[in-house]
């Protein structure tokens, strides 16, 4: 098949990003897409190194003033599996809040590395939409449940239905813990005590 070939240069910049990511989504592994653009499309290249490293090569074949073409080819049928962070970096930072998150553009999941100094918590509340998994990394506490109070250490490894009321309280030397669930729009935001 032939390169698909994108003129950027007339579409509104908010349009642009997603339309490119749409064609080169759809390509098979082997095929490319020809990017015509005014400028270099650094981000561009940062984004699709986000989304997709190692599958994609990124060739300049105009790269004059006001005339970028680039081919981007598929190496790969789906992005392949890599290190996005170390959990034990994240605990040692010591801060109270969200340690890490994933951040991925696309993707079915959601997760945090929460982390609640000494005798911190989140107050009691109803759950999303969505089942949530938590392994216990650091520290000790207590998940606060409808039916009693659940004494957690490193770990335990947790589950929180949809709907089901919870709270987290740390115990003396903090509580550490890494949450896992379906992505959802917007994503959750928790704020420690």
């Amino acid at each position: 098949m032939p390169d698909v070939t994108i003129d950027v240069r007339e579409i509104p910049k908010p349009q642009r990003h997603p339309k490119i990511f749409g064609l080169f989504d759809g390509l098979d592994v082997g095929e490319a897409l020809i990017l015509v653009n005014d400028h270099d499309p650094i981000p561009l290249h940062h984004q699709f190194d986000d989304r997709n490293p190692g599958g994609f090569e990124w060739e300049y074949l105009v790269r004059e003033p006001g005339d970028y073409q680039i081919r981007i080819s598929k190496l790969l049928a789906t992005p392949a599996p890599r290190r996005i962070g170390n959990s034990a970096d994240a605990v040692a930072g010591g801060e109270a809040g969200v340690a890490w998150k994933l951040d991925l553009p696309t993707r079915d999941l959601d997760s945090n590395l929460i982390t609640l100094a000494p005798g911190g918590g989140i107050g009691e509340h109803t759950g999303a939409e969505v089942d949530v998994l938590i392994h216990i990394l650091d520290g000790s506490g207590t998940l606060g449940t409808q039916a009693g109070p659940i004494e957690v250490t490193v770990g335990d490894l947790l589950w929180l239905p949809k709907g089901s009321q919870r709270s987290f309280t740390a115990g003396d030397a903090g509580l550490s813990y890494l949450t896992v669930h379906t992505h959802r729009e917007p994503t959750l935001t928790i704020t420690p005590r």
